[in-house]
């Protein structure tokens, strides 16, 4: 009789996990694990935000086990130690989990595969995370993709996401199971309950996940390529964290959304996000320093601002006096998410109004947003800033005030974030100090917009001739 190991990480699920699948197909009992263990995460420990959604997703996994008559077996330490106490208690034979892509994931992966290998144990990892392996795509050089278009393209025309596999019926229990410690010793929970408003926004879990793509299919997805622009509406799939934390599988959701009864050209703009997500996985699998570097040298040498404390702090707590970027913050703050739309200003705003580096907008992002994901974190700052892969020029600075009034026209979203503003008129709302500050307490404009436009660009001059070398 054999046992097995099924190691979840980022795949907090029962439906289409490939390891599970494979661990319930090769062994006679199979028991779940989550190992925390946060210190192999190297210089990108889980944010506060993340760790209060990992919280309640490793809760709901251990019911809709418990669901099927097994445990998920929850441990905290070091990654391997862990693994071989768990092997030595349960005699067993093997272990699966599903691939992560991250640089130093990928390291520790292929040092835990040999030394399982070396002491006898069979170690199989599995594709569940992506839609392709970011090392399946290439150039016609045969190099990496720097820019999206063609590697949509390329993607379109050579990956076929197979078929989700279904939720298994049986999880093959062991006659015995190895000691667990409880989820609270984990400490994953704030102590200042500062979450209290995700808990009214999301259901973490894979119940909660196949609900809101449900939600989305019947609601969002019949006007997403127009409503997706517009944060005050509910146009977009929210789906982020729950693809993140694996508690669906990116299969999952292209099949649901190709099969979705939606108007031409809707279905199509939404996978084409699932794209970009594959995308930044690609990008960051290939060009590991991204992270922390920029991807072309000379943006090394760019200028940023040194003394930025108080333009930082205002920032991080919506008091700007910009009233998009103020209300996408607070949302961050509130709800551990913010439109998209919104991200873009927000992050224009910080690296070329107030000329802060884009690492220290990728640092509070990782900390704050449920849906913190390297990948997708690194890729979006570094293409704000115009230092990344398929990088927006860096002289597109958005216009906080003509992007407020594009994309919100009657103010329904800056109203629910900034009610100091409801006094106002909706077309006054956009720029609160062209009404003399009249029956309102907002704070004045940080920065003057059309100056500090103009000193990132002059400060972009200094460095666009300098050589890449990479």
């Amino acid at each position: 009789m054999t046992t097995a190991l099924v190691w979840f990480r980022r795949d907090l699920r029962l439906i289409d996990n490939s390891a599970l699948n494979a661990a319930l197909a090769a062994a006679d009992h199979v028991i779940p694990v989550y190992i925390h263990d946060p210190a192999a995460e190297a210089n990108w420990l889980p944010g506060a935000a993340s760790r209060w959604w990992l919280h309640h997703s490793l809760a709901a996994l251990a019911v809709t086990s418990g669901n099927l008559g097994s445990r998920l077996v929850l441990r905290r330490g070091d990654t391997a130690t862990e693994l071989r106490a768990l092997i030595a208690e349960t005699g067993a034979a093997a272990v699966y989990w599903n691939r992560l892509y991250e640089p130093h994931t990928v390291q520790r992966d292929a040092k835990l595969k040999a030394a399982l290998h070396d002491v006898g144990i069979s170690a199989e990892s599995h594709a569940g995370c992506l839609l392709h392996e970011p090392m399946q795509l290439k150039t016609a050089a045969g190099q990496p993709f720097r820019v999206f278009t063609p590697f949509w393209k390329t993607f379109q025309r050579d990956i076929s996401p197979a078929t989700p596999l279904p939720s298994p019926r049986n999880l093959k229990v062991p006659p015995r199971w190895p000691s667990s410690i409880s989820l609270e010793s984990l400490g994953l929970l704030p102590t200042l309950d500062w979450a209290d408003g995700f808990h009214g926004r999301w259901t973490p879990g894979e119940a909660g996940a196949l609900t809101q793509l449900h939600q989305f299919l019947k609601r969002a997805l019949p006007e997403y390529r127009t409503g997706r622009e517009y944060p005050g509406r509910a146009g977009v799939s929210f789906l982020s964290p729950h693809l993140h934390f694996g508690e669906l599988s990116p299969r999952q959701v292209w099949q649901a959304v190709q099969n979705a009864d939606a108007p031409a050209g809707n279905a199509e703009a939404y996978l084409r996000e699932l794209g970009w997500r594959e995308f930044a996985h690609h990008v960051l699998f290939h060009f590991p320093w991204t992270t922390d570097q920029p991807m072309y040298d000379r943006f090394r040498a760019f200028p940023w601002r040194d003394d930025y404390a108080k333009l930082l702090l205002a920032w991080r707590r919506g008091e700007t006096g910009y009233p998009i970027v103020d209300a996408g913050m607070r949302e961050l703050w509130t709800t551990g998410w913010m439109h998209n739309r919104v991200r873009m200003i927000v992050a224009s705003f910080l690296v070329k109004n107030l000329r802060i580096s884009w690492q220290e907008g990728a640092r509070w992002f990782w900390d704050t947003l449920v849906d913190a994901d390297l990948a997708n974190n690194t890729m979006g700052w570094q293409w704000s800033a115009g230092s990344g892969a398929d990088a927006a020029p860096y002289f597109r600075v958005f216009n906080p005030v003509l992007q407020s009034r594009k994309f919100d026209p009657d103010g329904t979203y800056l109203r629910r974030w900034l009610p100091e503003l409801a006094a106002l008129a909706p077309e006054d709302a956009h720029a609160p100090w062209e009404t003399g500050g009249r029956r309102i307490r907002y704070p004045a404009p940080v920065v003057d917009y059309a100056i500090s436009r103009a000193e990132a660009l002059d400060a972009y001059q200094k460095i666009r001739q300098l050589p890449e070398s990479r």
